[in-house]
């Protein structure tokens, strides 16, 4: 039995299969290609900026904390592009394979699937390997 007839026979596990196993090396590219420390300094830095902004009165206080927090928006935003560049193109191949295997089978249907099922190993993966 080949690849395709096995995901076809029991397609939702399949999908499931394939959503962690595509959002864990997401995961990993993250953690490898990022640095961690940093990252999780910007976001101590930007809760703070949120605690600060609750207290603040003065709109010139504010306005210099809400660009504060706009500057560590990009430079995070920033820092999350370099792993998108090495897995898009894998993955866009990836997903053409997989609508082509499960739209006969599932219609457009499968990408809620993939969509519900990536969420959910998306959320595990990032507490168990520590990724910011």
């Amino acid at each position: 039995m080949s690849l395709t007839e096995m995901m076809v026979a029991s397609p939702k596990y399949s999908i499931a299969i394939f959503s962690v196993i595509v959002t864990l090396i997401s995961t990993l590219a993250q953690k490898w290609l990022t640095n961690q420390e940093h990252l999780k300094s910007l976001k101590k830095r930007q809760k703070e900026i949120q605690k600060e902004l609750k207290k603040a009165k003065e709109p010139s206080v504010m306005q210099e904390l809400n660009s504060e927090m706009l500057k560590l928006t990009g430079v995070m935003f920033k820092a999350s592009m370099k792993p998108l560049f090495v897995t898009m193109i894998p993955f866009l191949i990836l997903f053409v394979w997989l609508r082509g295997v499960y739209v006969p089978v599932l219609g457009n249907g499968w990408l809620w699937y993939y969509l519900g099922y990536s969420v959910l190993a998306s959320i595990i993966l990032r507490k168990v390997l520590k990724v910011a």
